[in-house]
């Protein structure tokens, strides 16, 4: 590329504005954040911290910086969207929506990595969904692919957990949880007795809002909420997402519910004594919708609660992230799993499907003897009065 054509291609890119103007310009580079985000403390390195990537696209935003510059789509690439640093920031920079508007600008069309394509496809397509779904052997959701009440829901009792005008509250099946861990959605609805289960509800947008597709990752979070009442989320991506498009009132976490209707089961026993419980947090449920103190009560009722050192920080999985870049998700890994070694817990609690894909393989690599199930998952164990395998 010729010099003046790159200058031109400069101009145009400054002239779009891929970024929102009073998100980038949030920013006071105080630097707050950086102790909290992984890629920072993995590499000590400025330019891979929220403050070093606010940089740059501010740099993009001015046409000082090409976009597809190597080094931008790096940083583009290398930062696990965790948003850990919103919480910790006094200007309450929207981070994440700044990452989103870079992948959108960066991984348009071609240019979106190769691996990421067949995900957004099968997330797109209610019938892929329903009909991978169907095929899981020995744990199918057929329960889950009629309009109405779940599992559980027999007497038909009517739910006064606080909801919107409607009063309806309804159990949304990850597209990939539903396939990869149906299990947690009908514990969930046999703990929530009452819950609608639309069967021809998709997928909710947060993968395609997060690998470089804004605009389908809003229209599908849209059609999803487009019914009345509240949607009730064992995804804590997913839910953070809806929230972010419909609001915070529209979408609470399945433990903020069960602590709602107040039915928590007794403790969950283990050779006579209480089950010493742990808890991986989501990323974006706790640092997107701030849910961190719900689950850890539902836990507390459930055994001997046992607080993770860094159980707040990002375990790797990051959505896409350790299909992407499998070596960097190990790496951030790699403490979480030698505390939980030395914690040798009987549980570890998680609310995200990524997060317990990404723990499980690695519990049963490193040989440990702690079990990773959803927190719904727990909840069933302790309703059925085993810890049984």
């Amino acid at each position: 590329m010729t010099t003046e054509r790159f200058t031109e291609r400069l101009t145009e890119q400054r002239d779009q504005g891929f970024f929102d103007a009073e998100d980038l310009g949030t920013c006071i580079s105080c630097g707050f954040c950086l102790p909290s985000c992984p890629t920072y403390k993995l590499t000590g390195d400025e330019a891979s911290s929220p403050r070093g990537r606010i940089a740059l696209m501010r740099a993009i935003d001015h046409g000082e910086v090409d976009i597809f510059d190597a080094a931008a789509k790096e940083q583009g690439s290398f930062c696990l969207g965790c948003r850990a640093c919103e919480p910790v920031c006094p200007a309450e920079v929207p981070y994440g929506r700044l990452l989103e508007q870079l992948r959108d600008a960066q991984w348009k069309g071609r240019r979106r990595p190769v691996r990421v394509w067949p995900l957004l496809v099968f997330a797109r397509s209610r019938r892929l969904i329903r009909l991978a779904g169907s095929l899981v052997p020995f744990r199918r959701h057929a329960s889950f692919t009629a309009s109405g009440s779940g599992a559980g829901a027999g007497s038909g009792a009517a739910s006064d957990v606080a909801s919107d005008s409607t009063g309806t509250d309804r159990l949304m099946l990850g597209c990939f949880e539903r396939v990869l861990f149906p299990g947690v959605s009908r514990a969930a609805a046999d703990a929530l007795p009452g819950l609608e289960i639309p069967s021809d509800q998709g997928c909710c947008g947060a993968l395609h809002a997060h690998n470089g597709d804004l605009a389908t990752g809003t229209e599908l979070a849209e059609q999803l909420t487009a019914r009345p009442g509240r949607i009730v989320s064992t995804a804590g991506g997913c839910a953070a997402h809806l929230a972010a498009v419909a609001g915070r009132d529209r979408v609470a976490d399945f433990s903020e519910v069960l602590l709602e209707r107040g039915e928590l089961p007794g403790p969950l026993l283990v050779d006579g004594r209480p089950a010493r419980i742990g808890l991986q947090d989501s990323c974006h449920l706790r640092n997107g919708m701030g849910v961190s103190e719900a689950p850890r009560r539902v836990l507390a009722a459930l055994g001997e609660y046992v607080e993770v050192p860094g159980a707040g920080d990002c375990c790797g999985a990051a959505g896409t992230y350790a299909i992407l870049r499998r070596r960097d998700s190990r790496r951030v890994l790699e403490a979480k799993l030698a505390v939980l070694e030395e914690l040798d817990l009987d549980f570890v609690a998680v609310v995200n499907p990524g997060c317990q894909r990404q723990l499980i393989t690695a519990v049963r690599r490193a040989r440990l003897r702690t079990r990773v199930l959803h927190l719904a998952e727990l909840v069933a164990l302790a309703r059925a009065g085993s810890a049984a395998e």
